[in-house]
């Protein structure tokens, strides 16, 4: 059975219940994805203002099997916000839903709409003196609701976990309009099925997130940043293991970066560079941010000369001033920019048990030189095994004259990462781009479950339908 089209007839029958600000005209913001390689469609685009006010919309999508395409902040990279199968689906804006619901100090909980930015709920919870440590580059427009969606990571997952860590309870509209309340503030309630955690990394196939209850943190009171240079991705892994044994759970950042990243921003003129020059083949950015530590510096710099005698480290910049260190991880958030300036031919987000990445770097290098003569750009969250390994084209060169080898690059690229024990998707998801790749390299129990799920749940499929299961599960 096909979808309803959100048109002029379907608008018209929510007027009545909508107040006018919630309908908003269609603009191509709405339908393109940061990398502009996907572009989506869209009959009615409405932006609601309250939890009712979703239900309401949702319901009635639910009854004139209407489909439903939730938008964040539209920095998702899987295609999760860009309905490209759809002719005329109904996009669900979450950008007048951002208000900070509360902040509870004593306990180190806030409480945010699915629309506030990561930028506005930082700011809210250092007005207290606290710490929400969900941080990526796309912070200033990446909202909450989106980022617990696909359950992201970012740069601080090492020391206190994912989206889905940091999350203890949510409020959500049902695919059938109903509204769950569940924004407990509980680190324990062991009350059957988690429903909360079923709905965060479902990318709202499942119903859609319009408010969390978020987990904030001590600020430490001093950081510790270094750029070390590495002869190796395997004495970045060996420096890793040492700096767990000097550091304990102080370690809040262990980034690899290959040289090809910032040779990338020089080319693209993002530099100038606050490293080394020239960069270095490998690096590890480093973070401590220990608490009760008066001198963080000093625990680095033992760390350092530690790591120095035992060849895991050959060089390295311990920042002097929080200027120094705001340079370094500038240049490691750059990266990803310069990426996009050069055009990747394949684009890949995986992750692997520690123990087997540099393997894989040491074989994955040597076939894909087999196929095609591209630079390689692996870099990323060391410390959790999520790599962005990406291939880029030679200078001079295009990445149109490698369109007949990109698939079968990615292909190999996740067939070595699954051979491994690793995962295709580490922190962007699935979407709509990757449901190929799910359907590979997914367990077939779990991939049945999960349709059975999704059909208890919204036995129309309207909820963001051909995101991480395929449009032909719906025939």
């Amino acid at each position: 059975m096909p979808f309803a089209p959100a048109d002029a007839g379907f608008a018209d029958s929510l007027r009545a219940a909508l107040p006018a600000a919630t309908f908003r005209p269609v603009e191509p913001r709405y339908l393109e994805e940061p990398r502009g390689a996907h572009h989506g469609h869209a009959g009615l685009i409405l932006a609601p203002a309250t939890v009712d006010e979703v239900s309401t919309i949702v319901k009635a999508a639910n009854a004139a099997r209407v489909a439903v395409v939730p938008y964040g902040g539209g920095t998702g990279l899987v295609g999760g916000q860009v309905a490209e199968n759809l002719t005329a689906p109904l996009i669900l804006s979450f950008e007048r839903m951002t208000a900070i619901r509360a902040v509870h100090t004593a306990e180190s909980v806030l409480v945010a709409e699915a629309g506030a930015t990561l930028a506005e709920i930082h700011a809210a919870a250092e007005e207290v003196n606290r710490l929400f440590p969900l941080s990526y580059a796309s912070e200033g427009t990446a909202r909450i609701g989106g980022a617990l969606s696909v359950n992201s990571g970012g740069l601080n997952v090492l020391r206190y976990g994912t989206a889905r860590d940091l999350c203890l309870g949510i409020e959500a509209v049902l695919p059938n309009g109903e509204i769950l309340h569940g924004l407990k503030r509980l680190r324990k309630d062991a009350t059957g099925y988690d429903l909360r955690n079923l709905l965060i990394g479902a990318e709202g196939t499942l119903g859609v997130i319009t408010a969390a209850s978020l987990r904030l943190f001590p600020r430490p009171p001093a950081r510790a940043t270094a750029l070390l240079t590495v002869p190796s991705p395997a004495a970045a892994l060996d420096l890793f293991a040492r700096t767990g044994d000097v550091a304990g759970n102080a370690v809040s950042a262990f980034e690899l970066i290959s040289g090809q990243g910032p040779r990338m921003m020089i080319e693209t003129d993002l530099g100038p560079l606050p490293g080394p020059d020239p960069f270095p083949d490998w690096a590890v950015l480093l973070e401590l941010t220990p608490l009760g530590v008066p001198d963080p510096g000093a625990v680095m710099e033992a760390l350092f000369l530690a790591a120095f005698e035992a060849g895991e480290v050959t060089d390295g910049l311990l920042a002097q001033s929080e200027a120094q260190a705001d340079a370094f991880w500038a240049m490691r958030e750059t990266i990803p920019l310069a990426n996009r300036a050069v055009g990747a031919v394949a684009s890949h987000d995986i992750s692997l048990p520690l123990s087997e990445v540099a393997g894989f770097l040491d074989e994955v290098e040597a076939e894909i030189a087999r196929i095609a003569p591209v630079r390689i750009n692996a870099f990323g969250h060391l410390g959790d095994g999520n790599l962005h390994f990406n291939l880029f084209p030679r200078p001079g060169e295009a990445r149109e004259a490698y369109a007949d080898v990109a698939a079968r690059l990615t292909r190999l690229v996740h067939d070595l990462v699954d051979e491994r024990g690793g995962s295709f998707s580490a922190e962007h998801g699935v979407g709509r781009l990757k449901t190929d790749d799910l359907q590979r390299y997914g367990d077939p129990t779990r991939l049945a479950a999960m349709r059975a799920i999704k059909t208890a749940f919204d036995p129309n499929w309207i909820m963001n339908p051909g995101a991480v299961l395929p449009s032909s599960d719906l025939e």
